[in-house]
């Protein structure tokens, strides 16, 4: 190689040592961004942003955040649900405004502890004004109670509500709450399925639960669960989780529930449940003995279906009587199909019953009654 071409490519090499050292130095000098950068034009937001947005900044406002004080002497009763966040003494959920009048709803596991103990309860709004409230009723079978506000600036307008009856999974939802009392959260996700069973804390069994994988998460209870158009379409209430926190499993209390319960609850304080005046066997008992339907225990005395001739179990022979296999014109295998015919039906109607007895099948016509939900 000659010398000329040599020299050229030792200087081309020292060239490219140089600049390997000096880049660490040369780049910041070069390229440091020490004055604030130019904004990107975004363009517009898609559709289903825009249709999210819109949907939180009309709800939210309608979405409260309920703080239920135990009194002191009874703070022990505070071991309810996971879904309500305690913190010192205190129980704290969600809620949102029902009607014109100022009536708030939330579940009952949120304020039945300081309803209990005469404790207190308020409401701060999304304005971020707080407002003592009272306890209007509660109806511990579904899970639901009603507040009513006392005087507040402005009142927000209620929620509109939608239908539980025709929903369909893999529709969109949307959460509203107010998690590990973060305010006004928006969880967006889909119903996962319809008509779950949920047991309630006074050892019923709700039936046509929403389950949906939106997050749900301690504080969360009571607050409404939306559909693409705001619609209520159910009240959060409860997760499945092994470490209290989502696992995409939560629970909402179906609308159509929601919309029979709280008027009621709101006329008269309690809700009535109608009843035949069974008392009917364990499902496992039943399940044990290869019987598919609600085995009768015993019949209350001087109840509908005592007039209606229904039988129990003979205490005597421990001979079973009658088994209910189907009401108003649905199959019954469990006490939840029962009990949810019935409720269908109402108090003071009548619902036609099909009872096995003796490997013969009977048709028998029973009228409902009110199964008094104790006054808390």
């Amino acid at each position: 190689m000659p010398d000329r071409t040599r020299r050229i490519v030792l200087a081309a090499i020292l060239l490219l040592l140089a600049l390997a050292v000096a880049q660490p130095y040369v780049t910041p000098l070069l390229y440091s961004a020490d004055t604030p950068r130019s904004i990107a034009a975004r363009g517009d937001l898609a559709d289903a942003e825009k249709t999210t947005i819109a949907l939180f900044e009309r709800a939210s406002p309608s979405v409260v955040h309920v703080f239920a004080q135990a009194a002191a002497q009874d703070r022990g009763l505070l071991d309810v649900e996971n879904e309500a966040e305690e913190s010192g003494g205190t129980q704290t959920g969600t809620g949102f405004v029902w009607d014109g009048a100022g009536h708030i709803v939330t579940n009952t596991h949120v304020v039945q502890a300081a309803a209990q103990s005469g404790g207190s309860v308020s409401v701060r709004m999304s304005s971020g004004e707080v407002v003592s409230a009272t306890l209007v009723g509660m109806a511990p079978s579904y899970d639901l109670a009603v507040l009513r506000l006392g005087r507040t600036t402005r009142l927000p307008p209620p929620l509109a509500l939608g239908t539980s009856a025709d929903l369909k999974v893999g529709q969109s939802t949307f959460a509203i709450g107010n998690p590990f009392g973060l305010d006004h959260t928006l969880t967006t996700g889909v119903v996962s399925a319809v008509r779950r069973r949920m047991p309630t804390s006074e050892g019923r069994e709700l039936s046509g639960v929403i389950q949906t994988d939106a997050a749900i998460n301690p504080g969360n209870s009571g607050g409404p669960l939306l559909d693409s158009a705001g619609r209520l379409i159910g009240v959060n209430t409860a997760i499945v989780s092994p470490s209290g926190a989502s696992a995409g499993i939560g629970f909402a209390i179906p609308v159509d529930v929601v919309n029979r319960v709280v008027p009621e609850l709101i006329r008269a304080g309690r809700v009535r449940n109608p009843g035949i005046g069974i008392i009917a066997g364990q499902e496992a008992t039943a399940a044990r003995l290869g019987i598919d339907g609600v085995v009768i225990l015993r019949v209350l005395r001087g109840s509908p279906a005592a007039q209606a001739g229904l039988r129990g179990v003979d205490a005597q022979s421990g001979t079973i009587g009658d088994v209910i296999i189907s009401a108003g014109g649905q199959e019954v295998h469990r006490l939840a199909d029962l009990t949810g015919a019935i409720a269908q039906a109402g108090v003071g109607a009548s619902v036609d019953l099909s009872v096995l007895r003796d490997g013969q099948v009977r048709r028998v016509r029973v009228g409902t009654t009110d199964v008094a939900e104790n006054r808390q």
